[in-house]
Protein backbone atom coordinates (compact mmCIF):
# COMPACT_ATOMS: atom_id res chain seq x y z
CA UNK A 1 0.00 0.00 0.00
CA UNK A 2 1.34 2.97 -0.90
CA UNK A 3 0.70 6.38 1.65
CA UNK A 4 -0.27 10.02 -0.26
CA UNK A 5 -0.49 13.28 1.64
CA UNK A 6 -1.39 16.40 -0.65
CA UNK A 7 -0.84 19.81 0.41
CA UNK A 8 -0.37 23.17 -0.91
CA UNK A 9 -3.91 24.16 -1.50
CA UNK A 10 -5.72 27.65 -0.49
CA UNK A 11 -7.81 30.60 -2.14
CA UNK A 12 -6.41 32.67 -4.37
CA UNK A 13 -7.66 34.85 -6.98
CA UNK A 14 -7.60 34.38 -10.83
CA UNK A 15 -4.38 34.48 -12.64
CA UNK A 16 -2.61 33.68 -9.49
CA UNK A 17 -0.58 30.25 -9.11
CA UNK A 18 -0.16 27.37 -6.62
CA UNK A 19 2.13 24.66 -6.58
CA UNK A 20 0.61 21.36 -4.95
CA UNK A 21 3.00 18.67 -3.27
CA UNK A 22 1.69 14.73 -2.92
CA UNK A 23 3.90 13.48 -0.44
CA UNK A 24 4.44 9.31 -0.98
CA UNK A 25 5.69 6.39 1.70
CA UNK A 26 5.57 2.93 0.26
CA UNK A 27 6.58 1.29 -2.56
CA UNK A 28 6.46 2.15 -5.61
CA UNK A 29 7.01 -0.07 -8.82
CA UNK A 30 9.15 1.22 -11.70
CA UNK A 31 5.58 0.65 -13.49
CA UNK A 32 3.78 3.43 -11.59
CA UNK A 33 2.79 6.65 -11.78
CA UNK A 34 1.32 9.32 -9.32
CA UNK A 35 -1.24 11.08 -11.01
CA UNK A 36 -3.22 14.48 -10.07
CA UNK A 37 -7.52 14.53 -10.13
CA UNK A 38 -10.13 17.23 -8.69
CA UNK A 39 -13.69 17.04 -7.85
CA UNK A 40 -15.70 19.96 -7.79
CA UNK A 41 -18.81 19.95 -6.24
CA UNK A 42 -21.55 18.24 -7.95
CA UNK A 43 -19.19 17.17 -9.95
CA UNK A 44 -17.36 13.56 -11.34
CA UNK A 45 -13.71 13.61 -10.49
CA UNK A 46 -11.73 14.22 -13.50
CA UNK A 47 -7.54 13.39 -14.40
CA UNK A 48 -6.08 16.51 -14.38
CA UNK A 49 -2.26 15.39 -14.89
CA UNK A 50 0.10 12.44 -14.37
CA UNK A 51 3.74 11.73 -13.99
CA UNK A 52 5.52 8.11 -14.62
CA UNK A 53 7.65 6.84 -11.63
CA UNK A 54 10.65 5.42 -13.49
CA UNK A 55 10.25 7.30 -16.92
CA UNK A 56 10.37 10.90 -17.77
CA UNK A 57 6.76 10.62 -19.35
CA UNK A 58 4.02 13.52 -18.35
CA UNK A 59 0.65 13.22 -19.30
CA UNK A 60 -2.37 15.91 -18.99
CA UNK A 61 -5.65 16.37 -19.56
CA UNK A 62 -6.69 19.60 -22.52
CA UNK A 63 -7.90 21.83 -19.88
CA UNK A 64 -4.41 21.38 -17.79
CA UNK A 65 -1.72 21.38 -21.15
CA UNK A 66 -0.13 25.05 -20.88
CA UNK A 67 -1.27 25.92 -17.68
CA UNK A 68 -0.11 23.57 -15.26
CA UNK A 69 3.00 21.18 -15.11
CA UNK A 70 3.76 18.30 -13.02
CA UNK A 71 7.05 16.87 -11.74
CA UNK A 72 8.37 14.80 -9.23
CA UNK A 73 11.57 14.63 -6.61
CA UNK A 74 12.39 10.96 -6.12
CA UNK A 75 14.60 11.34 -3.67
CA UNK A 76 11.90 12.98 -1.79
CA UNK A 77 9.17 10.53 -2.85
CA UNK A 78 6.97 13.75 -4.14
CA UNK A 79 5.33 14.93 -6.85
CA UNK A 80 4.13 18.33 -7.87
CA UNK A 81 1.54 20.10 -9.53
CA UNK A 82 2.43 23.57 -10.71
CA UNK A 83 -0.70 25.46 -11.73
CA UNK A 84 -0.58 29.11 -13.34
CA UNK A 85 -2.89 31.00 -14.85
CA UNK A 86 -6.00 29.58 -12.40
CA UNK A 87 -9.03 29.94 -13.32
CA UNK A 88 -12.27 30.13 -11.07
CA UNK A 89 -13.21 26.74 -13.20
CA UNK A 90 -9.55 25.37 -11.02
CA UNK A 91 -11.90 24.96 -7.93
CA UNK A 92 -11.93 21.57 -6.61
CA UNK A 93 -10.55 19.41 -4.29
CA UNK A 94 -7.50 17.73 -5.97
CA UNK A 95 -6.36 14.87 -5.11
CA UNK A 96 -3.05 13.06 -5.90
CA UNK A 97 -3.50 8.58 -6.49
CA UNK A 98 -0.61 6.15 -6.99
CA UNK A 99 -0.84 3.09 -9.56
CA UNK A 100 -0.10 1.71 -12.53
CA UNK A 101 0.52 3.92 -14.97
CA UNK A 102 -2.32 2.82 -17.60
CA UNK A 103 -5.02 2.70 -14.35
CA UNK A 104 -3.44 6.28 -13.48
CA UNK A 105 -3.74 8.10 -17.39
CA UNK A 106 -6.54 6.13 -18.83
CA UNK A 107 -9.71 7.04 -16.82
CA UNK A 108 -11.07 8.91 -13.61
CA UNK A 109 -8.95 7.07 -11.69
CA UNK A 110 -11.32 4.38 -10.87
CA UNK A 111 -8.98 1.08 -10.92
CA UNK A 112 -6.59 3.26 -8.25
CA UNK A 113 -6.91 1.93 -4.77
CA UNK A 114 -4.45 4.28 -3.26
CA UNK A 115 -5.35 7.94 -2.94
CA UNK A 116 -4.63 10.96 -0.60
CA UNK A 117 -7.11 12.91 1.73
CA UNK A 118 -6.98 15.73 -0.72
CA UNK A 119 -6.41 19.74 -0.60
CA UNK A 120 -9.29 22.18 -1.24
CA UNK A 121 -7.97 24.76 -3.97
CA UNK A 122 -10.32 27.68 -4.41
CA UNK A 123 -10.02 30.39 -7.01
CA UNK A 124 -11.70 33.61 -7.03
CA UNK A 125 -13.11 35.71 -9.97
Amino acid sequence: QIHLVESGGGLVQAGESLRLSCAATGRLDSHYAIGWFRQAPGQERKFVAGISWSVDAEYYADFARGRFAVSRDRAKSTVYLEMDSLKPEDTAVYYCAAGPLLDVVGGEGAELQDWGQGTQVTVSS
